[in-house]
């Protein structure tokens, strides 16, 4: 308690405050299509491929989004930057609220979702830029635990929609992005450092790196992997075992507060077993638990539990990369940490469109699991060769710190 103590007294931690909450509040919002799904697919009789496509826009979007958010924040400082985009947030409720009529409008809905999903760089670098550099993987870490707001959101989202309509939704989150918004304004500071402000090609710069895409694939799994399945979940467990849309959302909320809360641990157990480790052990527990997900899919107790066992190891996957970032890019751990982010968000896509193409043209979503089972192998196995020369330039052997 006393080490935390001190971590919070070395920096400003009401911005880091402040920045987990918008972050929580931005991921919440992302994910807001995927919770409403079961009642979005209903009022428009949707196909299982049009769920998919309606369900991956926001995330790629949000991806695609990331770059300019964080360029935007070069020019005006990530405080503002942050209360800009809240502000188009809360635009694009409105617009959900009183102009959603046609699946058309839908995917434009979707494309306005992904402005909540460009947080993710711009919160980390705001909550951690107060704090020294040996405590920044720690404030990245609680920063980064606001993933959290996609269990939220299926928690919440479902009940609201089936009580005032699931339209009403967007016009209640309106409301509410006006909560971090506040908060922003009254006790966040911009930070003093400067290792956002880079330049457009320290920014790409690991862009021209084998490292850069190594880190980038392997986020598109872990972090990729539990965006896009916080965001099918309740679509399957509607469709697949015919439970409630209520529930669906309570089942998808498990293994999504899982995955959340399972981050800092990946994180905290990457420093002392070594992040590669760690990844090796996270890939071969996702490409199992998907390959038995597709093979459990009469069952709907096996299949939570296998989702909670997964998405765990997605959660921990995703602090585990985060702290091997540091390690390889030690003097610009923010530029390099968002441009992977940016990337590796754009594998989210990939599984609802997987899930729905595989149920419309192969009659299971048995062979969207293992397609991504099978990308969780590849990555493996491009781990475990990058590792030989990690361990011989920049890491301890499994992907620990070197020693000064």
């Amino acid at each position: 308690m006393a080490g935390f103590r001190n971590f919070l007294n070395s920096g400003h931690s009401p911005t880091l405050f402040a920045a987990f909450l918008y972050f929580a509040f931005s991921c919440c919002i992302w994910v807001l299509n995927g919770a409403m799904a079961p009642f979005i697919s209903e009022t428009f009789g949707l196909t299982p491929a049009q769920k998919g496509l309606m369900l991956s826009v926001p995330i790629i979007a949000g991806a695609l989004m990331r770059f300019p958010l964080g360029v935007l924040s070069q020019y005006i400082g990530r405080k503002k930057a942050t209360l800009v985009e809240m502000g188009l947030i809360g635009v694009a409720m409105l617009f959900g609220f009183f102009f959603v009529h046609t699946f058309s409008d839908l995917l434009a809905m979707g494309v306005l979702l992904g402005i909540a999903g460009a947080s993710f760089g711009v919160a980390l670098s705001l909550g951690s830029g107060s704090f020294p550099p040996r405590h920044k993987g720690l404030a990245m870490g609680l920063v980064g635990a606001g993933n959290i707001g996609t269990a939220v959101s299926v928690l919440v989202a479902p009940p609201l929609a089936q009580a005032f309509g699931w339209t009403t939704v967007y016009g209640l989150a309106a409301c509410a992005i006006l909560i971090p918004m506040v908060v922003m304004v009254v006790f966040a500071q911009e930070p003093p450092d400067r290792d956002a402000h880079a330049s457009f090609r320290e920014h790409i710069a690991c862009l021209f790196e084998k490292d850069g895409w190594a880190f980038s694939l392997i986020y598109a799994v872990t972090f990729g992997g539990f965006i896009g399945l916080t965001t099918f979940l309740p679509t399957y467990y509607y469709d697949q075992f015919g439970v409630s849309k209520v529930q669906a959302g309570q089942l998808t909320m498990l293994a999504a507060f899982m995955g959340a809360a399972l981050r800092i641990f990946g994180g905290w157990i990457s420093d002392r077993w070594g992040g590669v480790n760690t990844l090796t052990v996270v890939l071969l527990t996702v490409a199992a638990t998907l390959v038995a997900c597709g093979f459990a899919s009469g069952s709907l107790v096996a299949t939570t539990l296998l989702m909670l066992v997964c998405f765990a190891a997605l959660g921990a996957g995703n602090g585990a990369l985060f702290q091997l970032v540091p390690l390889r890019w030690p003097l610009a751990t923010a530029v390099a940490g968002s441009m992977i982010g940016e990337l590796g968000a754009l594998g989210g896509g990939l599984v609802p469109n997987a899930m729905g193409l595989s149920k419309q043209y192969l009659g299971s979503y048995a062979w969207g699991f293992v397609l991504f089972a099978g990308l969780a192998v590849l990555m493996l196995g491009m781990l475990r060769v990058m590792q030989i020369r990690w361990t011989r330039t920049w890491a301890e052997k499994g992907g620990r710190a070197r020693s000064a």
